[in-house]
């Protein structure tokens, strides 16, 4: 464990996904803000949202279902389980209600669940996600991966670059290596889990705009999409926020899929605006 959450409490709560493995701490009277992160990533990838908002928030940062310290994932899932076992997530810390950030699957999530349970939800913000079919690209390298992932145990060195080129873009290929040596990270990853995941939220996902538009006009929801995002292109993203009856649309330019690792400070930022622009009743 690193410094910056050496004061996070971690449990695994049991879920209809199987143990869930949680980090919480933060101000303990203050709102709750849960982070599920993007695939290949575990809840550690929160750490500069976890820094910046602890002092106001109670923080808890999920590692999704087969990912860091969660149990494996050997079936096939979709985004209502996952908000499903959220609420038990929720229930098992005594939060009645929460501000859900997520970047890319965790984006996802964010924007159906509070279709899914607005009574739930305070606020949702989700970053560089889509709520549109997969592409045939996209179905078809994915395939491709989570075949290939499946037949090992442990992660190839080759995921190492595959997680290079889809979570950095030209910005960060010339300014951050801090960034990309961090995108090594998915080599903790176990392969058969990430193949499952695959399968299920990128080549399994169903078009959501429908379910977006159900999201009650009083829920707020930030839609943050990245300029260089090679995954899920600004025009998808921009779509997504569109057709939530409350949904605000930003752009971040200079920054790819994982944004909210790679260029934290302007996040944090415009979670900050959003937030504050909501007011203190969420």
């Amino acid at each position: 464990m690193t410094d910056w959450c050496a004061d996070t409490t971690t449990e695994l709560i049991p879920t209809s996904l199987g143990l869930i493995n949680v980090r919480h701490g933060g101000r303990a009277d203050g709102p709750a803000m849960v982070c599920w992160p993007s695939l290949m990533m575990d809840g550690t990838m929160w750490r500069y949202q976890y820094e910046h908002f602890a002092p106001s928030h109670r923080m808890v940062l999920i590692d999704s279902p087969g990912h860091g310290e969660s149990e494996a994932l050997r079936k096939l899932i979709d985004l209502k389980d996952c908000a499903d076992a959220l609420v038990t997530v929720l229930d098992a810390l005594g939060i009645e209600k929460c501000v859900l950030v997520g970047n890319s699957w965790g984006g996802m999530l964010a924007g159906v669940f509070p279709a899914y349970y607005p009574e739930r939800t305070a606020a949702a913000i989700g970053i560089n996600c889509t709520a549109s079919l997969p592409t045939m690209f996209e179905s078809v390298w994915a395939t491709v991966l989570a075949g290939y992932l499946s037949l090992h145990a442990r992660m190839p060195r080759i995921a190492a670059r595959a997680a290079r080129a889809a979570f950095g873009g030209p910005t960060a290929e010339a300014s951050n290596p801090e960034f990309l040596k961090f995108t090594r990270f998915v080599l903790r990853d176990d392969p058969k889990s990430v193949s499952w995941a695959l399968r299920s939220i990128l080549i399994g996902r169903k078009d959501e705009h429908r379910r977006l538009a159900s999201i009650p006009a009083d829920i707020p929801v930030l839609i943050i999409a990245g300029e260089e995002d090679s995954q899920f292109p600004v025009p998808a993203v921009r779509k997504m926020a569109d057709a939530i009856p409350d949904g605000t649309f930003r752009l971040l330019p200079h920054t790819a899929h994982l944004a909210a690792r790679e260029n934290p400070r302007a996040v944090n930022a415009e979670i900050d605006t959003f937030l504050a622009t909501i007011g203190t009743e969420h």
